[in-house]
């Protein structure tokens, strides 16, 4: 994959759909901007691989342990900004068939965590990548 750069970083982000056994998303309030309800999400640090990215962030937002995945989206979203100052994310965006543990919301980050129906979904406020994610997959 080509790596998209401005002048100090790369800004490339991945993202996790999980589920529970209802069907219900994982979603989570942001601390930080880009405010919102989101997935769990993040940057993908400096020669990372995406499959580590992934899974760490994950685990340091909510506690879980993700196993198998599958990609569901590789995009350049070019009016998704950022704190970094990138314009634009190269996104990679991921539904989690397998995770374990216990939820465990990181403090700095996450302001409350909950299951949500595909179909509630609507009522959040959600970060717009995510609403742009939701609408493209059909979930909204």
């Amino acid at each position: 994959m080509e790596k998209i750069r401005n002048k100090k970083s790369e800004h490339r982000s991945v993202g996790a759909i999980i589920k529970d056994k209802k069907g219900r998303i994982l979603m989570i309030d942001r601390k930080k901007p880009p405010l919102g309800w989101a997935c769990p999400a993040g940057h993908v640090e400096k020669d990372e691989d995406l499959e580590v990215a992934v899974a760490r962030e994950v685990l340091e937002e909510t506690g879980l342990e993700i196993g198998k995945r599958l990609l569901l989206i590789h995009e350049y979203v070019p009016w998704n900004k950022c704190s970094k100052g990138a314009k634009g994310h190269d996104w990679i965006v991921y539904e989690v068939l397998e995770w374990n543990g216990t939820l465990k919301p990181e403090e700095s980050e996450v302001a409350a965590m909950k299951w949500v129906a595909p179909k509630s979904l609507e009522k959040l406020k959600l970060e717009p990548v995510w609403e742009h994610w939701f609408d493209k997959l059909g979930i909204i």
